[in-house]
């Protein structure tokens, strides 16, 4: 999940370029965060859409896999169906990818594509205010989110609460099985031979180096290795094994029907709950360079939803503070292995950097998804642009800086008070401003 190739180097984040955009769409990330563009496509298999927007400090969804037409997308997994990879925009508020999905959503494009469901976008569910039931939960049992994240899940769990909505403590089934047995094996039945086919021949990105020197261990090490870091090592051994890949036709049906059975049980579970929509940690805040490559670990934050075929979105709410900093330094994480170590490394100096929260509705039911994001979570953005407008000091080149505590992502130096975009929502933050 990072954005890097050997031609034009890393990309790197609008907020601070010593810290990644995240990827894989991470040069939408980058453009529309740093004030560049207004309006991006991006392809999500495990967060790709998602962990670009958290980082770079805007909204990014990824709708149920099927309710946009693929037709031109060439996935480095063609013919893997486990965790599914959809298309979906970015922009810098939720207006605008809704936006975006009603412009999608038309009659021409399903005569373009008939395998598309001729599904227009439900404007009405969109816009209403009906109060919601939310499930919420600090971390799915596989990974442990960095002190920041946490942070600003719980002060969005209390403003919506205020908000007049229900939050209900929901728990993942088997996060801890699930993301090896299931979402590993899932993209890597093939024992990884697809990747590496795809990258033969051609220089290898330092992004990607060390999980190609991985995947390019033969099988019988890699058993060896499993058999070896057992007693040491209860994630790294696992995931070992699973990138081995399946061996028979029956093993791939077999993982198939798996699958099909966790997303009826969860479906099941979340209807125990009788919840609408779920309030979710997201991967954040941005990595350190050449990072990500060494964290896959930290994709089942996201890379459920892909396995469950569930739409999603990232949602820009905070930036990491002096505490949260402090917090870090004490962070040792759910396992307590090489993997977390590694995160605390990773997220280490963001202070002033963006934070965001996951969204999560059941398979098509996209505009519910987008209504959660939009009407409760991305109000605390709003919020937080008018304190930055009303309340931030103007630095001597003209750029707005945040202030010593703020409520949400700084405006990126790009802009400026004058020169704030003025697509609708934005023009509203500066008319209530300027009020």
């Amino acid at each position: 999940y990072d954005c890097s190739n050997p031609i034009f180097g890393q990309t790197v984040n609008p907020y601070n370029p010593q810290k990644t955009s995240g990827g894989s769409s991470g040069g939408e990330g980058a453009l529309i965060g740093g004030g560049g563009s207004i309006l991006g496509i991006g392809s999500d298999i495990g967060g790709s859409i998602r962990i670009p927007a958290s980082f770079c400090g805007i909204c990014g969804f990824k709708p149920t896999t099927g309710r946009l037409s693929s037709q031109g997308i060439v996935p480095i997994y063609r013919g893997q169906k486990c965790v599914l990879s959809s298309p979906g925009p970015l922009a810098r508020d939720v207006d605008s990818l809704a936006l975006c999905m009603q412009a999608l959503l038309c009659d021409h494009m399903f005569s373009l594509d008939p395998t598309v469901p001729p599904l227009p976008f439900n404007l009405e569910m969109y816009q209403s205010s009906k109060p919601l039931r939310i499930g919420y939960f600090e971390n799915d049992g596989y990974s442990q989110p960095s002190p920041s994240i946490i942070r600003s899940l719980r002060e969005v769990k209390a403003l919506l609460e205020q908000a007049g909505h229900t939050l209900v403590p929901y728990e993942p089934l088997r996060v801890n099985q699930v993301a090896v047995k299931l979402i590993i094996s899932g993209v890597f039945s093939d024992g990884t031979t697809s990747m590496l086919q795809k990258l033969k021949g051609g220089p290898v990105d330092p992004c990607l180096r060390p999980q190609v020197k991985l995947y390019s261990v033969p099988k019988w090490l890699k058993r060896i290795l499993v058999f070896l870091l057992k007693p040491f090592s209860p994630r790294i051994p696992s995931v070992l094994s699973a990138v081995c890949g399946v061996s028979t036709i029956p093993e791939i049906w077999k993982l198939h029907a798996a699958v099909e059975d966790y997303i009826s049980e969860t479906v099941a579970h979340w209807r125990k709950h009788n919840i609408d929509v779920l309030l979710c940690p997201m991967i954040g805040p941005a990595f350190n360079l050449l990072y990500c490559g060494r964290l896959s670990s930290l994709s089942s934050l996201t890379m459920l939803y892909n396995l469950l075929n569930f739409p999603a979105g990232a949602v820009t709410v905070s930036t990491v503070t002096a505490q949260d900093e402090e917090e870090l330094k004490h962070f040792r994480g759910i396992y307590q292995d090489y993997w977390d170590k590694l995160h605390k490394q990773a997220v280490t100096g963001a202070e002033g950097l963006p934070l965001a929260v996951q969204c999560v509705a059941l398979p098509w039911q996209d505009e519910l998804c987008l209504r959660f994001m939009k009407e409760h979570l991305s109000n605390l953005v709003e919020v937080s642009y008018l304190v930055l407008l009303t309340d931030s000091k103007v630095t001597g080149r003209g750029a707005i800086a945040p202030p010593s505590t703020p409520l949400g992502p700084p405006i990126p130096k790009a802009y400026s008070k004058d020169t704030m975009p003025t697509y609708p929502s934005l023009k509203r933050r500066r008319d209530r401003g300027a009020q």
